[in-house]
């Protein structure tokens, strides 16, 4: 099984929104247009290809952005700084096989050379218990409950701390900034030529 985690490309878009409204209720529904923001505006947006099928996405953005999700802007109100895992979604046919790990592995990584926080949060109605303990035991904690609007779900806020954050700020970010290497590049840069290697799931790091 040859797994490749890679930045989405625009020929991807119509797959994405196919599998993200086919995810039930615990994922909300996307039109293209709110799908082609995402692809213009979000700092991590990234696709699973098992065998060169389109296996899941994780769209994540930085604080600071325009997007009116009401979970987004409650981070905006409380924290300076942060990356917000919008939404994680995985094909039915490779669900129970690691995915959700590899790809919070991934943003994880993308995150913590630029931000202190992780943040996301969890529906509680409907409560998906297996949900609620995978980002337990990935170092997520609640910091704070709100509804999605007046008739919306309710919602745990998470937030995990990216310990390795303050060592990268003191050594990189203070001084400069990242070094200059393919896979610190920032989503709005240009992608890698399809000549590259894609950086496989598990992949390490310098």
């Amino acid at each position: 099984m040859a797994l490749a985690i890679r930045d989405v490309r625009e020929h991807d878009l119509d797959a994405v929104l196919a599998l993200n409204n086919a995810a039930g209720r615990s994922i909300l529904a996307l039109d293209a247009v709110q799908l082609r923001f995402f692809y213009e505006h979000a700092e991590y947006f990234r696709v699973a290809e098992i065998d060169g099928h389109l296996a899941g996405f994780l769209v994540a953005l930085r604080n600071g952005g325009d997007y009116d999700s009401p979970n987004y802007r409650w981070f905006c109100e409380h924290y300076e700084s942060f990356v917000y895992i919008d939404r994680i979604v995985i094909a039915n046919a490779y669900r129970r096989h690691g995915l959700g790990r590899v790809f919070y592995c991934d943003v994880t990584s993308y995150a913590e050379v630029r931000v202190p926080l992780l943040t996301c949060e969890v529906f509680l109605e409907p409560r998906d218990d297996v949900v609620v303990l995978f980002h337990g035991t990935y170092g997520f904690q609640e910091v704070g409950q709100q509804r999605m609007g007046e008739h919306g779900p309710h919602v745990s806020l998470l937030a995990k701390d990216l310990p390795s954050y303050a060592f990268v700020r003191e050594t990189w970010l203070d001084h400069g900034g990242l070094p200059d290497v393919p896979w610190l590049a920032e989503r709005q840069l240009p992608l890698l030529p399809e000549s590259l290697p894609r950086r496989l799931a598990g992949e390490r790091r310098p």
